[in-house]
């Protein structure tokens, strides 16, 4: 259904903030029933511009045309009136009210002040409806949903406001394949209605099976823009977003895992009752292990609870033969065990403290002395971390939550490595992290492994589970149905496991 006229055109658009340019002359078209998708490394501009297509960044240059006709984006009220909805990968829900309070939230229905309770529970339903999800109860709590629920409730919230252009950051970041699966039937059915959609992603397999065009962003500027998916090579994409060729992502792995000697970490008859149980598992020093499965299937808890962080009914875990506490992360980070949780952002950093800071965190010890802290000791240390990391920008005054993902994840990883831990836990540690760094970090890892580091990696992504580990357990329902060299077994073996549990 697509149209050939733009609903919207951004041309020339500039954003500068003190002594940053975030976007230097960013032109942007995107038809009425297209998914045009924004590509970009974390840091291209691509945040940066659709929260001036949102209002809540005023352009310093540039025109914005709607319908044919140019406007000023002057409020977040303005651009809603015109039909512009965003939602963001962290969702601006309030978990405390109902679904259809959120639905309405700021446009509530009311007559003569009085709200209308019954009708804004009938429209709710029938959004919820047309998105395929009449299952949700306009009644329930929003904290009590699911994520992919959760993310339906923010389309219906949008779809509340006579949504012409759709922008979604990140959709599927936190969804299964089949919540995925679902997400494109939502949005095929709004283009098929005339609704644009914006569709930002890491993922560039998703780009291929749901989008129309693409634009690509590269340190602000738009270097490519309208190409036709299914015309442009993944290695065209690659190479125009890190302005370079990545012809192999994944660093290469010795011949054999090493196997020699006692295993670092050694996990026996775990169990965390209703989330999973009966795992085995053991990594030696410069071996990284990948756990393979669905969201849900407990792969996460089995990392949290190795920290620390939950607390098992049963099983064993040791670090170089010594035995753990049961739920104590303490006692894990004392032995050597590093954790580089899921949500890096609510549970892994202080956004608001400077990057040697969130780096020397869990070894503020060192640094104290007579009972102060030594801050240049401090910023000396973590400053030698991050450089080896090629963290970027350099310096480690500057505040975690001005980085990108990538390089956010990067100062996660380097507070372990000043730590100097033996075990390190990776949960997702590409979500949210474009192309050229996740090259990085996959270096990283690799690097930290050769040092003797025993490495466990979770991931959704199939692919990545399997060009990074030397050994993968998959797991599903709880129960690891699968243990094997990752060169042995390949995605869709790992996609059947999952799906059927039959053990190999």
């Amino acid at each position: 259904m697509s149209t050939t006229e733009p609903l919207l055109r951004m041309s020339g658009v500039v954003k500068r903030f003190p002594g940053v340019l975030a976007l230097g002359g960013v032109e942007l078209e995107v038809r009425a029933g297209e998914v045009h998708c924004l590509l970009g490394q974390n840091g291209a501009g691509k945040s940066t511009l659709i929260k001036v297509l949102s209002a809540s960044y005023q352009p310093d240059e540039g025109e914005i045309h709607w319908d044919g006709k140019q406007v000023a984006l002057s409020s977040p009220q303005v651009a809603m009136r015109l039909g512009i909805s965003t939602i963001y990968q962290e969702l601006d829900l309030v978990p405390d009210l109902s679904v259809a309070e959120n639905i309405f939230l700021g446009h509530e229905l009311s007559t003569a002040g009085f709200s209308q309770r019954g009708e804004t529970i009938r429209r709710t339903r029938e959004l919820l409806e047309r998105l395929g999800h009449g299952e949700i109860q306009a009644t329930r709590s929003v904290g009590r949903l699911s994520p992919a629920a959760q993310q339906i409730v923010s389309m219906a919230r949008a779809l509340s406001q006579n949504t012409r252009l759709l922008v979604l950051d990140e959709p599927s970041a936190v969804l299964d394949q089949g919540e995925v699966d679902n997400l494109f039937r939502v949005i095929r059915d709004l283009t098929a209605e005339g609704v644009a959609i914006v569709y930002i992603s890491h993922r560039l397999d998703e780009i291929r099976q749901i989008g129309d065009r693409i634009t690509v962003l590269k340190d602000g500027s738009t270097v490519a823009s309208g190409l036709a998916v299914e015309d442009t090579p993944t290695s065209e994409l690659i190479e125009l977003m890190t302005g370079r060729s990545i012809e192999y992502v994944f660093p290469p792995r010795g011949e054999t895992a090493p196997t020699d000697g006692e295993p670092v970490l050694e996990v026996i008859d775990l169990e965390l009752p209703g989330v999973f149980s009966g795992v085995d598992l053991s990594v030696h020093a410069g071996e990284i292990v990948g756990l393979a499965g669905l969201v849900g299937a407990g792969r996460s808890e089995i990392l949290e609870t190795l920290y620390g962080a939950r607390r098992p009914s049963a099983g064993t875990v040791r670090v170089l033969g010594r035995e753990l506490r049961r739920g104590s992360v303490p006692d894990a980070v004392k032995a050597g065990v590093g954790l580089a949780p899921e949500e890096r952002k609510s549970q892994g950093l202080l956004l608001d403290q400077a990057i040697y800071r969130n780096v020397t965190v869990s070894s503020l010890g060192r640094f104290a002395r007579l009972g102060f802290l030594d801050s240049r000791e401090e910023r000396r240390r973590a400053r030698e971390v991050t450089e080896s990391l090629d963290t970027r920008p350099a310096g480690v005054d500057r505040l975690v939550r001005l980085l990108s993902g990538g390089n956010q994840q990067k100062v996660v990883l380097s507070r372990w490595l000043l730590r100097e831990c033996k075990v390190l836990l990776l949960d997702e540690p590409t979500r949210g992290v474009d192309v050229g760094a996740r090259a990085e970090i996959y270096a990283v890892v690799r690097s930290l492994a050769d040092s003797g580091v025993a490495v466990v990696v979770v991931s959704s992504e199939v692919e990545e589970v399997l060009g990074l580990a030397d050994r993968v357990l998959v797991v599903r329902e709880g129960r690891v149905v699968h243990e094997g060299p990752a060169s042995e077994i390949d995605e869709s073996r790992v996609l059947d496991l999952v799906m059927e549990g039959s053990a190999a």
